[in-house]
């Protein structure tokens, strides 16, 4: 063997990662994510009211058409679920106005509470979310409830 061999034997023995800098990449990356992690959370919280606040408005929109052909909106009793089914008291009904077969839910999956006539002035309805924190049973002027403006 030439001390060219013996040489290049050693470089590839002693190529790779230490243990130290391998610690060292650990450290860094675990850092990055501590930084980095609740910072896309909040996005995705935020992007989930913004996804509430859209389905509320489309939804608005959608009752409105329904009362254009009704003459009202749909009673509490009936709720969101008159835009799917025809209530057995409607004559013009002309829906269905969504294409679920169910009620519609928000971004985290409840449904929608919807009231009318509203509890608030100056509104024909109420129709809300819950939030991150609800269960479905929104009202106006609850925490973390989002509604109709």
């Amino acid at each position: 063997m030439t001390d060219l061999d013996v040489k290049t034997l050693r470089e590839r023995a002693d190529s790779g990662f230490t243990l130290l800098e391998i610690l060292v990449v650990i450290a860094i990356l675990g850092l990055l994510i501590g930084l980095v992690a609740p910072a896309a959370l909040r996005q995705l919280g935020g992007a989930r009211v913004s996804v509430a606040k859209q389905s509320i408005a489309r939804l608005g929109t959608v009752l409105d058409l329904y009362k254009l052909d009704v003459g009202s909106y749909p009673s509490s009793e009936n709720g969101l679920d008159a835009l799917v089914h025809k209530p057995a008291d409607v004559e013009s009904w002309n829906g269905p106005y969504i294409k679920d077969a169910a009620d519609p839910k928000d971004p985290w999956g409840h449904p929608y509470s919807y009231q009318s006539p509203s509890s608030r002035d100056g509104h024909d309805y109420d129709l809300c979310s819950g939030g991150p924190h609800g269960n479905g049973q929104a009202s106006p002027g609850q925490t973390d409830a989002i509604c109709n403006p």
